[in-house]
């Protein structure tokens, strides 16, 4: 191998540098697996969310996912293109629209979770099981931390 195949081992042993081409291949196999349903990721993350006990607002499944009003509205006027979700009034609060999934939107997601399951497989494969877990794990835990806190070190952020 040359010096020129690949980025080199200053760039490909940088965290930011195996994230985001992680991110790249697993959203490759995403792509492919969910494109007979006519889905991508995140709309059926989306599905996923709505997919509760109880019907949920624009703004919660926003709030779900993280995305803004702006983002979600749209995602909501695709999927509702695609006959997957229907939108109404909330029966108390006229200004909240509730967001169901269609029967169609149901299938999709069943669908979609098994092909998006088994992308998820075909990523890791590589990995034994438990290396696989743990990476699931670390994942979740950096994930799930609290944004960041402007300001510099010692100083109080308003």
């Amino acid at each position: 191998m040359s010096r020129n195949d690949g980025p080199g081992p200053e760039v490909s042993a940088r965290l930011g540098y195996l994230l985001k081409h992680a991110q790249l291949r697993m959203n490759e196999l995403s792509t492919r697996a969910l494109a007979s349903l006519g889905v991508n990721g995140r709309e059926l993350a989306v599905l996923l969310v709505l997919a509760g006990d109880e019907p949920a607002s624009q703004q919660q499944a926003a709030q779900r996912l993280g995305v803004d009003r702006t983002t979600m509205v749209a995602l909501l006027d695709t999927l509702e293109d695609k006959g997957l979700v229907s939108r109404h009034p909330h029966a108390e609060d006229r200004r909240r629209n509730v967001v169901e999934l269609t029967a169609a939107g149901q299938d999709v997601l069943e669908r979609g979770t098994r092909a998006s399951d088994e992308a998820e497989r075909e990523f890791l494969a590589p990995l034994d099981p438990q290396t696989a877990r743990q990476l699931r794990a670390a994942l979740r835990t950096l994930v799930n931390q609290p944004p960041p806190r402007s300001g510099r070190a010692g100083e109080a952020v308003q």
